[in-house]
């Protein structure tokens, strides 16, 4: 079996100072640069490379020049894990499996995958993870025993521990996340914003050390129901997407945009399109205006803050990071695409 290490390279940073007049997208080119029998939920750019985990154990890397592939697969004992939420720091690439028992890896001294978390027991079910900062990380889960899963790692990744209950907000029976793109968590800074099946958000502002939760207008009467994307373009300005996936074509109460950090929410095209999508994320050097959604639903795109919406194509894809402000990479069910968004 081969075995390979990823080069880390610090992410392309936007400054504000940057932003310009911008013609909005028309269009978008897709070019698909990696395909396999794979269900594709967790991709991480990093630097000129971009790094994926998948069901089947699989997870590798592609080289965004060279279009070179790179995979391997993951076993434990006789398990084959199925990975849906990747991280990276200046030195590590982490993946996080779902279900019990939950396995979180990194990238080991010796160019193999070092098991650095596992969590065990009924309910158990991981959804996403990022980093605040190289030493600095939070991943979460579904409730268990009464509060949102939610831990964190201070040392760089090599040990995680477990928030308890009394440290958290008073859980909804059943409430979790949707582990649908990677993407229920955003970091501005120290502050955190963390999205649930029930349509709320915890909110911490001091990198997990303490909590509190506030509503939303999404639906969430059903199961399949609620919030399956958050995105922070600063520390003011964030948008929720999300609706059910077994309705796809739902769009009442399926989006909302905050304006002051996250306390209060409105909702967006209220009845219009677009419906369901997985993934949401600003467009980097737009001043928040501009936003991308993305799902099997196809791909659509908002210059005026979520008002009005177009779809842009009928591609579908679960989980989309932007490469620049023109640029993005998506990852869905047996393929990975560049995509090229286009002004007149």
């Amino acid at each position: 079996m081969r075995f390979f290490t990823f080069a880390l390279i610090f992410p392309m940073l936007f400054s504000c100072s940057a932003e310009k007049e911008r013609k909005p997208f028309t269009s978008v080119g897709i070019e698909v640069i990696y395909e396999d029998s794979l269900s594709i939920r967790a991709i991480e750019i990093m630097g000129n490379s971009l790094a994926f985990a998948a069901n089947k154990g699989t997870f590798g890397t592609i080289d965004l020049s060279t279009g070179t592939v790179r995979t391997n697969v993951q076993h434990f004992d006789s398990i084959t894990p199925e990975f849906r939420a990747v991280a990276h720091t200046a030195t590590d690439f982490f993946m996080l499996s779902v279900a019990d028992p939950a396995l979180l890896y990194k990238t080991g001294d010796k160019g193999r995958m070092e098991l650095v978390y596992q969590e065990k027991g009924e309910g158990v079910f991981y959804d996403a993870m990022t980093f605040w900062n190289n030493m600095e990380g939070i991943a979460i889960g579904d409730s268990v025993e009464g509060c949102l899963s939610i831990i964190i790692t201070r040392d760089g990744g090599n040990t995680w521990n477990k928030l308890p209950c009394d440290l958290l907000p008073e859980g909804i029976e059943g409430e979790g996340a949707f582990a649908a793109s990677n993407s229920n968590i955003a970091n501005v800074g120290n502050k955190t914003w963390i999205a649930t099946t029930e349509g709320r958000i915890y909110f911490s502002p001091d990198k997990g050390k303490t909590w509190e939760v506030h509503g939303t207008l999404l639906l969430s009467e059903e199961p399949t129901q609620g919030i399956y994307s958050i995105d922070f373009y600063d520390e003011s300005v964030g948008v929720v997407f999300g609706g059910d996936f077994t309705n796809p074509e739902g769009n009442k109460a399926n989006k909302a945009m905050t304006k002051d950090g996250g306390e209060t929410w409105y909702l967006i095209a209220d009845g219009q399109n677009p419906p369901y999508k997985s993934c949401v994320q600003f467009v980097p050097n737009s001043s928040g205006k501009e936003m991308v959604a993305i799902g099997f639903t196809g791909i659509s795109y908002s210059n005026d803050q979520g008002e009005t919406w177009k779809t842009i194509s009928d591609a579908p894809f679960y989980t989309f990071r932007f490469f620049n402000d023109s640029i993005a990479y998506a990852a869905g069910k047996g393929r990975v695409a560049k995509l090229s968004f286009r002004a007149k």
